[in-house]
């Protein structure tokens, strides 16, 4: 199975109104299967926003509350769901993705790695520790986060390391940087030669405007479909034949020298000093 329909839920996340979000969440994952998707993805933290402050309140344990509900509603519409939503473990809460396939088990789980100082995550919130690869019909898939768009390394890993040709991701970005939004996903689509689809929030929360523009790229950079800045239900097709096709054509990693990237040169004063790491 090459060829999977995805559907983005861009949704406007009401602060801490988790029944209401609910609600809109639902009615989108029902559309995204009317519309015959294979999997929709939803926002960050989607059902509460960034009330931080209220995390242990809001969050359930794996499998209970929010999470067991976002099972069934993959089961009840027969569609995969990808979000991230507050999850309590022992004492600690995490931000946590879930993906749901469409029999409303549990196949996915990863645990936002990279905690976004701007939004005081680290002060409410325990950082993730690993990677999370889906394994499906369809083949493999890295999951992530938002700001895990930041760092690289994480793609690099899933795609080197598991040979990943998509990359899911959900996002409460900001619309003051959304020229970082796009610019990094088609990075990561470009420099990893895979499919990119990533699902962000819209609108005004918590006196933060977040950017819409969800979207799926493609693995040479080019953009499928994308969102305006206003909630909306997004839903395309893509071809993951197409990054054998574009691996064969640039074979990017078989020209990787890794063993030329343990150290550097670095140029002083016109002398050259040999830099170990």
């Amino acid at each position: 199975m090459t060829k999977l329909t995805i559907s983005l839920a861009q949704l406007r996340i009401q602060l801490a109104r988790a029944d209401d979000n609910l609600a809109t969440a639902t009615d989108m994952i029902a559309q995204a299967a009317a519309n015959g998707a294979d999997i929709v993805l939803l926002p960050e933290l989607w059902s509460t926003g960034y009330d931080l402050e209220n995390a242990q309140q809001h969050a359930s344990n794996l499998g209970e509350g929010i999470f067991a509900q976002v099972a069934d509603a993959a089961r009840e519409n027969h569609i995969a769901v990808y979000g991230s939503l507050l999850e309590r473990r022992g004492e600690q809460v995490m931000n946590c993705a879930t993906l749901y396939d469409a029999a409303g088990k549990l196949r996915g789980v990863y645990r936002k790695i990279h905690l976004f100082r701007l939004f005081d995550e680290h002060l409410w919130l325990s950082e993730g520790e690993t990677p999370a690869l889906l394994q499906a019909g369809w083949g493999a898939a890295g999951l992530a986060i938002c700001y895990d768009l930041r760092f690289p390394e994480l793609f690099r890993r899933y795609t080197v390391a598991h040979g990943a040709a998509l990359m899911l991701l959900c996002a409460e970005w900001p619309l003051a940087r959304v020229a970082h939004w796009r610019t990094l996903l088609q990075a990561r689509a470009i420099e990893n030669q895979c499919f990119v689809a990533a699902t962000n929030s819209c609108g005004e929360t918590g006196g933060t405007v977040f950017a819409g523009h969800s979207i799926i790229i493609d693995p040479w950079g080019q953009v499928i479909t994308e969102a305006s800045e206003d909630e909306c239900l997004l839903t395309a097709d893509i071809d993951l034949g197409e990054v054998e096709r574009v691996r064969r054509a640039i074979p990017v990693f078989e020209d990787r020298r890794p063993d030329a990237y343990l150290g550097a040169t670095l140029l002083t004063g016109g002398s050259r000093i040999r830099a170990e790491s």
